[in-house]
């Protein structure tokens, strides 16, 4: 596209979602690799995609990441680390098998939904867990327990055909990365089916989850269209296409990076909104932003919904001294 003049260029209002972007747990499990990598030095294995960005995980390969989708492709001799999204239980009773250096980058929004479920098998309670099939967290949760012990639901379509050990004795769990509104509606049919059904003590979709899809709903009146940076296999950036969606914007979005955008389609719009996934890192926003400068008279409005101010450590081990088995 030709140079043109600023005062030629088409006038464009950005509403720009905050938050939007990494949440804590992405934040943590990305300085877990860098600093495994430092500690051991490289290559240092990890399973699954630490978190489900391409540029996030091309940046770590660099540096030093292997990334691997079982624990079989990994060698004995170097320090594995499990992604954010948890691994099945029997994942690190494998590393620990093999007497492997193993570093849990799980979230602790996604621990504490395995520690429930956990307590609740304890009690002899079977769960039910509302999530997508073979998504990376679904497949870690489903694993902390043992099989048919959690019964998985997707749709409240689904509620209806599930067959329970004891109707009496059941609690359901979620995947921290929904929409809010599906899962309440789901969690209702759970409640009618059965009443006896156990909730969540607290709500288990995280709180950068919900606040995402809160900025996206509050701009969704005043945009014309919605673009969500985010990966093909990130649940929490899909969903907020959806919330988008759902709110009554009727161009709604997901793109990897300013590549992507089809500027066809956004010919004649006056007001867009953008915000960010939870595993894309703000620089990707940047570039979003740079491309609509170079085509537009741009003036950008933040839509601040919550301000974010949670940080969570980083495993001891990381901490510690380095050693090698």
């Amino acid at each position: 596209m030709p140079d043109m003049p600023a005062q030629d260029l088409p006038p464009l209002t950005i509403h720009l979602a905050a938050p939007r972007g990494f949440c804590a747990g992405v934040d943590r499990a990305i300085k877990i690799v860098e600093l495994a990598i430092q500690k051991w030095g490289a290559p240092v294995y990890v399973r699954h995609e630490i978190v489900h960005n391409k540029f996030v995980v091309d940046a770590l390969r660099e540096q030093g990441a292997i990334f691997v989708e079982e624990l079989s492709e990994c060698p004995d001799d170097r320090p594995v680390v499990f992604s954010a999204h948890g691994v099945p239980k029997s994942v690190p009773e494998e590393a620990a098998g093999r007497n492997m250096i193993a570093v849990d980058a799980t979230c602790p929004l996604v621990t504490k939904v395995h520690n429930e479920a956990a307590r609740h098998h304890e009690a002899g309670t079977q769960m039910i867990y509302i999530g997508h099939a073979g998504h990376a967290e679904t497949v870690g949760t489903m694993g902390q327990l043992p099989a048919g012990e959690v019964l998985l639901v997707e749709t409240v379509a689904d509620v209806a055909r599930l067959q329970v050990r004891d109707p009496e004795k059941l609690a359901f769990i979620t995947q921290t990365t929904l929409s809010v509104d599906d899962t309440a509606e789901i969690a209702a049919a759970l409640k009618a089916r059965f009443p006896a059904i156990l909730a969540p003590a607290h709500d288990d979709i995280c709180y950068a989850t919900t606040n995402r899809q809160a900025a996206v709903k509050a701009m969704a009146p005043a945009i014309q269209a919605l673009l969500v940076i985010g990966a093909p296999n990130s649940s929490n950036s899909r969903r907020l296409v959806e919330v988008g969606q759902a709110a009554g914007c009727p161009y709604s979005m997901l793109i990897q990076r300013a590549g992507d955008i089809d500027w066809r389609a956004l010919q004649g719009v006056s007001s867009i909104g953008l915000t960010a996934g939870a595993s894309a890192p703000e620089v990707l926003v940047d570039e979003v932003l740079d491309a609509f400068r170079a085509r537009h008279s741009v003036t950008v409005v933040k839509v601040e919904t919550a301000i974010e101010d949670i940080e969570f450590k980083v495993p001891r081990i990381l901490r510690e001294p380095a050693t090698l088995v």
